[in-house]
């Protein structure tokens, strides 16, 4: 699995003019399944969402996680994360989970960080959204399980 996190002043995912998902500082994380990801590895990409240190201590240095802080969580289900795109010029999705996979995988991710935080909001599995975010420092991680 992927995670492509992003330390956010504010997030929001619109879906045919609805505001389906939103929060205010915390993280917002694009989510890909691949094929060949395991029930362990929805295990370990909540863990690593949920206590990455992203967010400044006292003395300004990122040691402190989103469950430190106690901050919002969006999760987007965003498949084009899984392609491969090491040749030509039109990306291949064959290492990505097929949509039944992917959405259940997303389904238990959003679970898993449900049990240990307060706010989680998501995206729409399969629904063209438009996501808006504000990226705070700019700080981005990519995070694979």
């Amino acid at each position: 699995m992927i995670g492509l996190l992003q330390r956010v002043s504010g997030a929001s995912v619109v879906v045919d003019g609805e505001t389906i998902g939103r929060i205010d500082r915390g993280l917002l994380v694009l989510v890909a399944v691949h094929r060949d990801d395991e029930d362990r590895d929805v295990a370990r990409l909540a863990e690593r969402i949920l206590t990455y240190r992203v967010f400044p201590d006292a003395e300004g240095r990122m040691n402190r996680s989103l469950l430190d802080e106690g901050l919002g969580l969006l999760l987007v289900p965003q498949f084009t994360l899984a392609a491969d795109t090491k040749k030509g010029t039109r990306a291949s999705f064959t290492r990505a989970a097929t949509p039944d996979k992917g959405a259940a995988f997303f389904k238990r991710l959003v679970a898993s960080c449900s049990e240990r935080l307060q706010t989680v909001e998501t995206g729409r599995f399969g629904a063209n959204m438009q996501v808006s975010l504000t990226n705070d420092g700019p700080v981005t991680f990519w995070l694979e399980s």
